[in-house]
């Protein structure tokens, strides 16, 4: 259970009380009464545990009152006595009971001047009148100040949450970048280097065969993917550098014809069909296909030990289809959504990346089995935009 310690604020109202009703008591007919002064110690002293407590000191206020007229004591009035512990009790969330008890207060000293046969328009008029007025005054500040605080605890708490969300936002939008930077050096580079990897040893083939001609075509295409790996991963590095001038733009479905030629190059052969316009094509739709035959490609060439694969491109008014399928090993589980399970080794990451390209489209694409017994991806794009 936690201590409770009076502020400096709570000492500050136990000595006003103190001081207003001695003072009252001062200029009372019998101004050295003790008692009188006693009640005045216990009205401040209550004002120290009216914080944590705000009804019982409430409730004790009034009995105090009621008491000290029973005795009749000088009088003090009501608003010197309760007037503090009315605002401490409405600033803690208590004005209900702030408002009851002060109106029994007043109730009761109104019947009680009057059966005394005090003036009626005196009792109700001018002094009923003034200690209503600073009663109800000291509630409503006490509940003003309550919630004000209340506002500015609100205010402070949607601060800080502010702040938390836009760090992870930041975090997030690091993360997105994060992820989008290794899919394009994975696409770049593990193209490239199959094709390298291949053309490496069809030039070792020729070499031990004596055979200038093919040497120098695989070393072509070596060359070739060398070029266009560095060019791309100089585009990408630009774009991070935020450099300016002219860059190039990325790959879309027009390069499919190039990318294709490249891998037959490898000694794989490649079927490419395109249909429909793809030329009206957003470039972001353009460039995730293409990515997404690049890596089929190249699973194809590193882990399907395929000899054909036939890729089909068909664009209509509401969405690009393409389906990349190869005669190799295939997979080792049935056919699965959003990059499924391939038996080819290290083709997880490349599905990987394929899925994420497609779902930031809203797309689907399906992995697996392909009903030939080689491997299959088939992807649907949108043309409108990612869903919600």
């Amino acid at each position: 259970m936690p201590v409770f310690r009076p502020t400096r604020t709570d000492a500050l109202l136990g000595l006003a009380t103190f001081c207003l009703v001695a003072a009252a008591v001062a200029t009372g007919d019998a101004p050295g009464a003790p008692a009188a002064y006693g009640f005045a110690a216990g009205f401040g002293a209550l004002l120290l545990v009216a914080r944590a407590w705000p009804v019982p000191a409430l409730l004790a206020t009034a009995l105090g009152i009621t008491a000290y007229y029973t005795l009749d004591l000088p009088p003090i009035g009501l608003a010197a006595p309760a007037a503090a512990v009315l605002y401490a009790a409405a600033e803690r969330g208590r004005a209900l009971w702030a408002a009851v008890v002060g109106g029994a207060l007043l109730a009761a000293s109104v019947a009680s001047r009057l059966a005394e046969g005090d003036d009626a328009g005196i009792v109700l008029g001018f002094g009923l009148g003034s200690e209503a007025a600073l009663m109800l005054a000291v509630v409503a500040l006490g509940d003003a100040v309550r919630h004000r605080r209340s506002l500015r605890s609100e205010l402070a708490r949607q601060v800080v949450a502010a702040a938390e969300e836009r760090r992870r936002e930041a975090a997030r939008q690091v993360e997105a970048e994060r992820l989008r930077i290794a899919r394009e050096v994975h696409d770049t580079l593990g193209h490239t280097m199959s094709v390298v990897t291949l053309q490496s040893a069809v030039a070792q083939e020729a070499l031990a065969d004596r055979a200038p001609e093919r040497v120098d075509a695989a070393l072509a295409a070596i060359r070739s993917a060398g070029g266009s790996a560095m060019a791309e991963l100089r585009a990408t590095l630009g774009t991070l550098r935020g450099d300016a001038g002219v860059r190039r733009p990325p790959p879309g479905v027009d390069q499919l014809t190039a990318l294709a030629e490249g891998v037959r190059r490898s000694g794989l052969a490649v079927d490419l069909r395109v249909d429909g316009d793809v030329g009206a094509l957003p470039a972001v739709v353009g460039t995730t296909a293409y990515r997404v035959v690049q890596e089929a490609l190249t699973n194809a060439l590193r882990h399907a030990r395929a000899t054909r694969v036939d890729v089909a491109v068909r664009a209509t008014g509401s969405h690009l289809a393409l389906e990349v399928v190869d005669d190799g090993r295939g997979a080792a589980a049935p056919p699965g959504e959003d990059g499924g399970s391939q038996a080819q080794d290290g083709g997880s990451q490349g599905l990987r990346g394929m899925s994420e390209r497609v779902a930031l489209l809203g797309g689907t694409i399906h992995t697996g089995t392909a009903g030939t017994g080689g491997f299959r991806v088939s992807v649907r794009l949108p043309l409108s935009g990612p869903r919600p």
